[in-house]
């Protein structure tokens, strides 16, 4: 018998003994994960999960985000299904479908569309998703084997290697425990950086704040010889598992002679090499028709792989869904 269970409700137990066996878990399912979305005032955390003949099947983590004032807020609402939900290697394509269905029921009026950014393989469940609604679209990722050290700089593009040298010959550090105004400073590039190139909104400071105090964050932050800060990279870490590079900058306009992102991304791949964890994931590369992706070929020069783990999306409300991404593409090119 297939039962639903949400946010607290969730035996704390089952759902670690699942995160801990399953192939498909990511830091962002985890009960911390929850935690963390559900105190930031700014988004709205939910968890529902599926459980059959007393055995936890599956759980869904996320959140809803909205941007800007009410009217924005109304036209930009969406659930957020970081890393993809968390599955038991048995669970069936009806106890899947069960919990997807039950998904969109509970937030088909709270959000316009419901999207799973995955970070594994999700083929197997492929067309359980698709009964539920939930259509695939291709997107890409770069993941980092990194077993070892010896592995990591190996595989490093031939650029990469002089960069990290020069960098380092020029008094480049990384500091692995920033200080809060650090991490205002880092805020601030960021900030700089969202506005005038991605150009999509970036979470308040709460975000990082509350962040940089939970036990699986990192951030690395590089820093000159007059101690001035050049770049940094905040991520999450599962276990050791995985590392997950959340954000990232670098001054690399102003200083190009030190690779501030290269360095700070570098620090993030040797990390988890260094702590025996078995993958770099940078989140996301982009889709497969955005053509000359920068951001792509500057991640696969770390010796990453290319990956193609895609999204599953359900439009809860298609007029205001065709209305979003014509507003989106308008802003982008602004």
């Amino acid at each position: 018998m297939m039962k639903l269970v949400e946010g607290n409700s969730i035996d704390s137990l089952l759902w670690d003994a699942l995160v801990k066996k399953s192939q498909v878990a990511t830091w962002f399912q985890t009960q911390e994960a929850f935690a963390f979305f559900g105190s930031l005032s700014f988004l709205e955390a939910f968890a529902c999960a599926v459980e059959s003949d007393g055995a936890l099947k599956g759980v869904v983590v996320g959140y809803i985000q909205k941007d800007g004032g009410r009217l924005k807020q109304y036209f930009s609402r969406r659930a957020i299904v970081i890393g993809g939900p968390l599955l038991s290697d048995e669970i069936t394509d009806e106890e899947l479908g069960f919990l997807l269905t039950a998904l969109k029921k509970k937030l088909q009026k709270k959000a316009i569309f419901i999207e799973t950014r995955n970070f594994n393989d999700y083929s197997r469940w492929r067309s359980a998703f698709e009964q539920a609604g939930f259509g695939y679209e291709p997107h890409y990722d770069v993941q980092v084997e990194t077993t070892s050290l010896e592995l990591v700089n190996s595989k490093l593009d031939r650029n990469r290697k002089r960069n990290i040298k020069k960098a380092l010959e020029n008094g480049v550090v990384i500091d692995e425990n920033p200080s809060a105004e650090d991490l205002r400073r880092l805020y601030s590039m960021l900030e700089e950086l969202y506005t005038t190139k991605v150009k999509t909104p970036l979470f308040p400071f709460e975000f990082f704040e509350k962040l940089s105090k939970i036990p699986s964050s990192l951030i690395f932050v590089a820093k000159n010889e007059e101690g001035k800060l050049l770049g940094g990279l905040i991520c999450v870490a599962l276990d050791h598992r995985c590392v997950y590079a959340w954000l990232a900058c670098g001054d690399d306009f102003n200083y190009k002679a030190l690779s501030p992102s290269v360095m700070v991304n570098y620090a993030g791949v040797s990390y988890a090499a260094r702590e025996g964890m078995s993958r770099f994931d940078f989140m996301g590369a982009g889709k497969p028709d955005d053509g000359g992706y920068g951001v792509r070929d500057f991640k696969l020069k770390f010796g990453g792989e290319l990956v193609e783990y895609g999204r599953f999306i359900n439009v809860c409300n298609r007029l205001l869904f065709g209305i979003g991404k014509l507003a989106v593409k308008v802003l982008k090119r602004a």
